[in-house]
């Protein structure tokens, strides 16, 4: 009788690369004014809302920092794998999200890519149906505070990975 012994090779990742600054050290007053402006702009909303939104508009922004903080952030508020693994083809996949996820979607991606330079009033539309004015303009803001802190990541080059759910709150 012959056995197979397994062997593992030890899987070689790519080096992290480290940040090119850390800004929020260098202008902290700045850093604390986004944080409540990310306060402010997410009072009001439905947390798994709030969590796809930050989502999708990191893997537009190819945010990879902001990716992985709001997808453990999801997670550990009950958010499932699936919706999360679905949400960067949610057009494709729309029947893992309520008419209102959708309409924050298709929000979060008018907003986040401004090709044309302006929002298309169908999208405006929609949103407007599925939200009251307020919460309308607590969604706006939530899209709008995430696209700053995308900026500051994707410029500074802030590494992925090292996040703890709930770390900044």
């Amino acid at each position: 009788m012959t056995t197979h012994t397994e062997t593992t090779t030890p899987v070689e990742y790519a080096p992290e690369r480290p940040a090119r600054l850390e800004w929020a050290k260098h202008a902290p007053e700045v850093y604390k004014a986004m944080v409540r402006l990310d306060t402010a702009a997410r009072k009001g909303l439905d947390h798994t809302l709030y969590e796809l939104v930050k989502i999708r508009a990191s893997q537009i922004n190819h945010c990879a920092f902001c990716i992985d903080m709001h997808t453990k952030d999801a997670l550990a508020a009950g958010e499932s794998v699936e919706r999360i693994v679905q949400l960067s083809a949610w057009d494709e996949s729309r029947h893992f999200y309520t008419a209102k996820e959708i309409a924050a979607l298709e929000l979060t991606e008018a907003v986040t890519v401004l090709t044309d330079g302006f929002v298309p009033d169908e999208v405006y539309a929609n949103a407007a149906k599925h939200f009251e004015e307020a919460e309308l303009a607590q969604v706006i803001a939530a899209i709008t505070v995430i696209n700053a802190w995308n900026r500051f990541g994707v410029t500074c080059r802030m590494a992925p990975g090292h996040y703890e759910p709930g770390q900044y709150k």
